[in-house]
């Protein structure tokens, strides 16, 4: 959904099946772009399993590059975690199998 009157600066996103667990931590990875002005979320409804996460960017960056940019960053992180859980804390014989 975009805000009527910008050009994809200002863009709220419908992040469908989702709760607090993505919603917290895309917020915090996308705030960490010194070209973003506003980033948040809000569960529309306890009944609902819906998010609506809406980015501001400053200047004529489109909204969608720092979205794109924080889910990657993500996954990123939790491959991280997960193979250091692999390596750490699993036997070698279960290894592979996450």
């Amino acid at each position: 959904v975009q805000a009527d009157g910008t050009d994809g600066n200002c863009v709220t996103f419908v992040l469908h099946d989702e709760d607090h667990t993505l919603g917290n931590s895309l917020r915090y990875m996308v705030m960490k772009n010194p070209d973003v002005e506003f980033c948040g979320y809000c569960i529309t409804h306890p009944s609902e399993s819906k998010i609506n996460f809406r980015i501001q960017t400053r200047g004529s960056l489109p909204a969608v590059e720092p979205f794109r940019k924080g889910l990657n960053d993500l996954m990123g992180v939790c491959q991280h975690v997960l193979d250091t859980f692999e390596v750490r804390l699993l036997p070698e014989e279960l290894r592979g199998l996450f």
